[in-house]
């Protein structure tokens, strides 16, 4: 049993080749909902990333030679693990996001991996006839860096590792030093059921994780987080040709038409930009309504976000913490920059007074594109919203941004949400929803927003290196 006493969080360590590994060096863990120290995390040292990576490689080819089968019933077994102690996790997690709805990520990250370890590798048959048959394998690429953000840590995880797991791959994983408690709680439970040196878990800041990109061995980078990181990131694997795959964010736009019932899209709208606060990449972040339902929008949305309560240490809330102090600063200088710039607020606008890093949900009128609460991904429980009278200028105005992660339609007429939600520029388009994934479906961003997807086929296509294979069925044949 895991459980979160002090003793219990401070015996956590490190998970290098099958073993629990605790240092002296540590950091801080704060409770964004009272912003107070509560934990030490263990400080992975460059000798100890070393040591992970040397792991991994020397794992690399009893685990490839294991087959998918025998990759499969392991990752079940992790997840059967997760499931036996979720509690444990969640409460973890709880305490290092702040979040209590939030947390329940684990729950979802065990559905993925259990739909992982049902996933078989395919095969492609390009091509069988009397003379040749021609496949298409999927083969390990090596060495795995995943690298988690704060946010959504235990799911983003759970999908990294048991993709890159069930082709073959050994994976160094890095969790944020803002979350990485639950994750090294995961190696504890798992370090008994995966090989040694097959999946190592290593806490540290960001030295660490730009050490562990650029760590000669590392064939593969899976990182999710920031654009500007993931730029860097791109930069780093490049000078060693490593294969990435980056999901980096978004601002993602909704596009309300006039023929929608406002009290049951508002709702709906609400839950989407407001869940964690605003802290989800594909959360709902510029708002366009038609003009003859803007003002019943903006008083539905007000209603919703005046009546939001702030969660607090496992007592849920519909508002929670931003996760961490410098994005607390950062959601008040955008808020600030709109309200000097001429923004109205219908509701919120204001930190709570309070302990802890809590803003009050707040909804933005009069906003103007050149605003960051506009142009910028803000994170947080700031929702702008905007009106439109011409649907064409709504679209360009949604797709006027350097990001492109997904993007809504909410209508009653389908057929016309599904054209316009076709002309949005971004990885996903959905029609009366937003922010969904699963497990077979791929999920990923366009221009900014990313390099690659996760999910279905292409996901475990990004963590494979295809090997084509020719196979004539007699050496006597005329050649081409």
């Amino acid at each position: 049993m895991l459980m979160t006493g002090a003793d219990n969080l401070a015996r956590l360590g490190h998970l290098i080749d099958g073993r629990i590994i605790r240092n002296d060096e540590t950091f801080p863990v704060h409770d964004p909902s009272t912003g107070k120290v509560f934990a030490e995390c263990p400080q992975a040292t460059d000798e100890l990333l070393a040591e992970a990576v040397g792991a991994a490689e020397r794992a690399a080819g009893d685990w490839a030679a294991l087959g998918p089968g025998g990759r499969q019933k392991v990752i079940a077994e992790m997840a059967a693990a997760l499931d036996k102690h979720i509690g444990d996790i969640v409460a973890i997690s709880t305490l290092e996001k702040g979040c209590v709805r939030g947390s329940a990520e684990a729950y979802v990250a065990s559905y993925f991996m259990k739909h992982t370890a049902g996933t078989d590798v395919p095969v492609d048959v390009l091509e069988d006839n009397e003379q040749r048959s021609v496949i298409m394998v999927r083969k390990p690429v090596g060495v795995v860096a995943a690298i988690t953000p704060w946010n959504a840590p235990i799911l983003i995880l759970c999908e990294k590792i048991a993709t890159a797991l069930l082709v073959g791959d050994t994976v160094v994983a890095k969790p944020s030093p803002f979350t990485s408690l639950a994750t090294l709680a995961l190696g504890e439970l798992w370090k008994d059921i995966v090989p040694p040196g097959v999946l190592n878990i290593v806490a540290g800041g960001d030295e660490l994780g730009a050490a562990l990109v650029n760590h000669p061995t590392v064939r593969m980078v899976s990182f999710t987080g920031s654009v500007a990181a993931g730029r860097q990131i791109a930069q780093s694997a490049g000078a060693g040709l490593k294969r990435v795959l980056l999901e980096l964010g978004g601002n993602d736009a909704a596009i309300v038409l006039p023929d929608v019932d406002v009290d049951t899209v508002a709702e709906q709208i609400f839950n989407v930009a407001f869940l964690m606060s605003g802290q989800t990449c594909a959360a709902i972040k510029r708002l366009y309504v038609h003009r003859s339902i803007f003002e019943p929008m903006v008083a539905a949305l007000a209603r919703l976000a005046d009546a939001a309560q702030p969660a607090h240490n496992g007592v849920d809330g519909a508002l929670d913490p931003l996760t961490t102090r410098p994005q607390y600063e950062r959601v008040r200088m955008i808020l600030d920059d709109a309200i000097e710039h001429g923004a109205r607020i219908p509701a919120g606008g204001h930190p709570l007074d309070r302990d802890g890093y809590f803003v009050a949900a707040t909804i933005l009128t009069n906003v103007t594109d050149d605003m960051k609460v506009v142009a910028e991904e803000q994170f947080g429980p700031l929702l702008p919203v905007i009106p439109f009278d011409d649907v064409e200028d709504a679209i360009a105005a949604a797709n006027a941004t350097e990001y492109g992660l997904c993007g809504s339609i909410w209508t009653s007429d389908i057929a016309r949400g599904a054209e316009l939600a076709a002309r949005l520029e971004c990885g996903t388009t959905l029609v009366n929803s937003h922010a969904e994934v699963a497990p077979h479906i791929p999920y990923g961003g366009s221009k900014n927003s990313g390099i690659g997807r996760t999910g279905g086929q292409n996901g475990i296509d990004a963590y494979s290196e295809l090997q084509t294979q020719y196979v004539y069925k007699s050496p006597e044949r005329v050649r081409p």
